[in-house]
């Protein structure tokens, strides 16, 4: 009887042992979550300002510029994608096209479109062709497009290009039959969509990692009074109470290598803190902000800059 006593008594012991690591374990994987908060993403403006089909394909007679349907799938396509990752506030503007056609490298008439970054995007490469193989017992037909996309993206603080790269991809679809059995498929259009969205799919990454390893960038649009407002607002993830230091822009100087000017690296000379956000759609928006420490130069605002404070 002892013995069965002692049987149950460790039953229990090893019963209770279980549940409580279980109950432990649960508890660790909570406190991970909760000690490791997401941080803040400021989301930076993107002007797609061109996107342009530079191939031959499907330019007759009466083709239209303006209107082609190849580069405004491109352009669709790498609007969604930037759009999907959640870190972007994509500016569309009718007259992007004007702008850009009279603004050289250089910046000037970039800035005239309100954003952080613009993408010049361009379809290089297009081509479609069927391969077939057959012999007395099966039959096979694949269609092929290829593509290859090019971009561009331009810091519009500067007028320099920061990244630019070319990538090709590919879509196919095939048919196979045996003995005059088996699935056929006349010419599939969507091929030419999917094969450009493989060669964007290559570059889209690279591009949002140049864009968010750059520091987060406002700029002071007026003092009024006591009220001094800043560029942003809450769509870019700005909030009451965050913290930006501001920097005074360094000297313009000219490149003897390249030609072309550059600025020199900015000194802080203050940190403001949001006491306000306004405005009703991302080009509107402004906040109203406070200093805490420093002081500037009300009278050449267009010196100064405001970045986010990196961790």
């Amino acid at each position: 009887m002892n013995k069965l006593k002692l049987k149950l008594l460790l039953c229990f012991l090893i019963i209770g042992v279980g549940v409580q690591a279980q109950k432990t374990e649960h508890k660790v994987e909570g406190q991970v979550s909760e000690s490791s908060p997401k941080g803040k993403t400021l989301k930076r403006k993107v002007a797609i300002v061109r996107f342009s089909n530079e191939t031959q394909y499907g330019k007759g007679i009466f083709y239209d510029k303006e209107n082609d349907p190849m580069a405004k799938q491109a352009l669709d396509n790498l609007s969604n994608k930037l759009a999907s990752t959640g870190k972007f506030i994509l500016l569309e503007r009718s007259d992007i096209d004007k702008i850009t056609e009279e603004a050289a490298l250089s910046g000037s008439g970039y800035e005239k479109i309100g954003a952080d970054y613009v993408i010049v995007g361009s379809i290089t490469e297009f081509g479609r062709k069927s391969v077939g193989d057959a012999n007395w017992i099966s039959r096979s037909k694949t269609q092929v497009a290829e593509a290859g996309v090019s971009l561009r993206l331009i810091d519009v603080s500067s007028g320099l290009i920061i990244y630019s790269e070319e990538a090709k991809g590919e879509a196919e679809l095939k048919t196979k039959s045996t003995l005059g059995v088996g699935a056929t498929a006349d010419y599939d259009a969507t091929l030419s969509d999917k094969a450009i969205s493989a060669a964007i799919s290559k570059l889209v990454e690279n591009v949002i990692n140049n864009c968010m390893d750059r520091p987060w960038k406002a700029y002071f649009l007026a003092v009024d009074g006591n009220n001094i407002y800043i560029t942003g607002g809450a769509s870019q993830g700005l909030s009451v109470g965050d913290v930006f230091k501001v920097v005074e822009k360094g000297k313009a100087v000219k490149n003897p290598q390249t030609g072309m000017n550059m600025e020199l690296p900015g000194r802080q000379v203050g940190t403001i803190r949001i006491t306000f956000t306004g405005g009703d759609t991302p080009v509107s928006e402004f906040s109203l902000v406070e200093f805490m420490d420093g002081q500037i130069d009300t009278n050449n605002l267009s010196n100064y800059y405001i970045e986010e404070i990196q961790k």
